[in-house]
């Protein structure tokens, strides 16, 4: 025991009882257009991920052969860059390409969905 888990103790038992004196009840229903926008802005997640995921695969073919390849032919690329290496620059490629390619894919969804909400 010491100082600090006295100190944790304290709170815990004081952010239980202020819980328990401030707690009322919730009756908060949501409107049918905000569970139509959550259901917008969850297909436009998926079709990020969707997206993402398939520019990651295309990125990660395109950067490993090249990079086999350069490991096998170029005397400086055999000699420094080892199976750690290889694996940094195929996977930091897809995995830049998976979230560029997800953010701009969202982005762009959500973009489309605050337009119609305008209009409408």
């Amino acid at each position: 025991m010491g100082i600090v888990s006295e100190m944790r103790d304290y709170w815990a038992d004081n952010k239980i009882i202020d819980n328990n004196k401030n707690k009322s009840p919730s009756f908060v229903i949501a409107s049918p257009a905000e569970d139509q926008r959550i259901l917008e802005a969850r297909r436009c997640t998926q079709e990020g991920v969707k997206a993402g995921a398939k520019a990651a695969a295309v990125t990660a073919v395109v950067s490993a052969v090249p990079t086999l390849a350069a490991v096998r032919m170029i005397p400086w690329a055999k000699a420094n860059l080892n199976y750690t290496a290889q694996a940094l620059i195929i996977s930091s490629a897809s995995i830049a390409a998976y979230f560029i390619t997800a953010d701009k894919t969202i982005l762009e969804c959500a973009r489309r969905n605050a337009d119609y909400h305008r209009r409408t």
